[in-house]
């Protein structure tokens, strides 16, 4: 199960700059981002990226397809509305949506780092009543020499928009290919596994998957589940075995 959206570039694409990573790993990145701005999908934001990305859904959206709006009258005018529409969001996942705006790698080389060893999870603080399970899955990958990603790059704005229409997407982060290796790691955390797996499902993931099997020279898939238990106000990160994950 997975969102596709990374590319990594071959380090002998790479150009030379001094290292925006560990500007970003001591929380002082040249430019301020918002997180609920939509990643930019092109040639220039995968082949040459400037910074690790944090990407949380907006909540403030278009209200669900469910709840329809009352017909408009001839003196109104339309009302504005994003293209995604706003999910379901319990509270504690409302809680882990702000904390996560302090998300952030503590490792250079995230990669090949353990995923409950390569952030900042114990700076991660919920309200201690507060009990649920998270599903994440994480993407390691190195980009194979040479691959035209043009067309994966516009599968992957579709099956991003995709996810968080199909809703459950709290966050997705995606970092620096290692300046050796070529290997980078993106990560996604969901509000349940099967908001995950109704995600795989829709075409334009689907259709993504396709194209990274052809731009890829690898590509493993990790499963884990971020937990919160009452009492305490951290959380933990666990390997996933089986069964359902959150609701």
């Amino acid at each position: 199960m997975s969102l596709t959206f990374t590319h990594p570039p071959h380090p002998s694409e790479r150009l030379q700059r001094s290292s925006p990573l560990t500007l970003a790993i001591h929380g002082t990145e040249e430019t301020a981002k918002d997180p609920h701005a939509f990643p930019t999908f092109d040639d220039q934001s995968f082949m040459i990226p400037q910074s690790p990305v944090l990407y949380l859904p907006p909540l403030l959206s278009s209200l669900p397809e469910r709840l329809q709006l009352p017909p408009l009258t001839s003196s109104d005018s339309p009302p504005l509305v994003t293209e995604t529409r706003l999910p379901d969001i319990d509270p504690a996942s409302l809680s882990l949506h702000k904390a996560l705006h302090h998300f952030r790698p503590i490792v250079s080389n995230y990669a090949a780092t353990p995923y409950k060893e390569a952030f900042n999870w114990s700076n991660l603080r919920l309200p201690k009543d507060e009990e649920r399970e998270w599903y994440c899955v994480v993407f390691r990958s190195k980009r194979t020499p040479g691959s035209d990603g043009g067309s994966l790059y516009d599968a992957d704005k579709k099956a991003h928009d995709e996810a968080i229409r199909n809703g459950g997407l709290i966050l997705y982060w995606y970092g620096i290919p290692n300046q050796e290796t070529g290997m980078n790691l993106a990560t996604c955390i969901w509000q349940s596994r099967r908001h995950a797996i109704a995600a795989n499902s829709r075409p334009h993931h689907i259709q993504a998957m396709k194209l990274a099997a052809q731009s890829y020279e690898i590509y493993h898939l990790e499963r884990y589940i971020l937990r919160k238990v009452a009492g305490e106000g951290g959380v933990t990160i666990q390997p996933y075995q089986s069964g359902e994950v959150g609701w």
